[in-house]
């Protein structure tokens, strides 16, 4: 069994109220260092991210993407650790298949013990630097963090519309690279903290936003599924966001009626096939690459958007 301590009332809670719990994934094998460094080796580079927080006087405040391509993965896991690396093996536990059969044990325990059967997750791996943030930001579908090694220190924030204004939410919907919020030290005090350390999970409900801060060297699956209830306000979102950035409307969420989404739903679908917002998505430019003999692994380059 990889869930560890699962209870009723973490069955009941699921989904709907935040709760942490525990695992067991440290001990298939698949997470130490030279674990790790054989998968960055086979995986595609179309599928990690490679980024960095690392002070510059373009880019202060904002995660920059690198460039890794000729890169070995036992260098990568030296960079995440003695540098100031961050990367998402994006997929990693859907592409490789002794990866894919811990990720179907773990959802197919969590369907078993919570009773919702249509997962389908997209499993990444975070391997990331002891100074490492995530800043302030929200998940476009249901998530949940299963941290295997290190401290992580998560902070939780109402899903209200001081925290998360429609307009907020509907960028990230439409901007591909950007699901950070605006974000002030006042939101501090209605924040909910959860420490991380080996082999705990966190769930939370749908679209609360978060930040974390890494309190040294972390390993972690970050596993995203979809559901009805993501699917159909994501298509309502995508609608509004149409109306606000292309006819001037101000149109809510939280304040439809339901046959009001279940119309803006369709249309929101059909909206986003037809990739009607395609002029509003941020483009991502690579600004450095990730080399063994510069500073902290760091080799600012000329920027160029990624095309790989």
């Amino acid at each position: 069994m990889i869930l560890q301590n699962w209870t009723t009332e973490h069955s009941q809670n699921f989904r709907k109220k935040t709760l942490v719990a525990n695992h067991n994934l440290n001990e298939t094998g698949l997470f130490t260092d030279d674990a790790l460094a054989m998968l960055l080796d086979k995986h595609p580079r179309s599928h990690l991210d490679v980024c960095t927080l690392a002070g510059h006087e373009i880019y202060q405040g904002k995660f920059r993407t690198g460039d890794a391509r000729d890169v070995d993965g036992k260098t990568l896991i030296e960079a995440a650790r003695k540098g100031v690396i961050w990367m998402n093996v994006r997929e990693g536990m859907n592409l490789h298949p002794e990866y894919k059969d811990v990720l179907d044990q773990m959802y197919g325990e969590l369907s078993e013990h919570s009773g919702t059967k249509a997962f389908n997750p997209r499993g990444g791996i975070l391997i990331t630097c002891p100074t490492a943030q995530t800043p302030y930001h929200c998940d476009p579908t249901d998530t949940m963090l299963w941290h295997i090694h290190g401290h992580k220190r998560f902070y939780l924030y109402p899903d209200t519309p001081r925290f998360l204004p429609d307009e907020n939410y509907e960028r990230v919907l439409y901007s591909m690279t950007e699901d950070y919020l605006p974000y002030d030290i006042s939101m501090e005090k209605d924040a909910t903290i959860y420490d991380l350390t080996g082999n705990d999970l966190i769930s939370w409900p749908l679209n609360m936003p978060h930040r974390v801060e890494n309190m040294g060297f972390c390993v972690s699956i970050t596993a995203e599924f979809s559901t009805p209830e993501s699917s159909l306000k994501n298509a309502v979102m995508y609608c509004n966001a149409v109306l606000r950035q292309k006819l001037g409307m101000n149109p809510q969420w939280r304040s439809a009626s339901t046959p009001e989404k279940l119309a803006k739903a369709f249309a929101g679908r059909v909206m986003r096939k037809l990739n009607v917002l395609s002029s509003f998505k941020d483009k991502d430019y690579v600004t450095f690459k990730v080399d063994r003999t510069a500073p902290n692994y760091i080799a600012d380059v000329k920027p160029f958007i990624r095309n790989f």
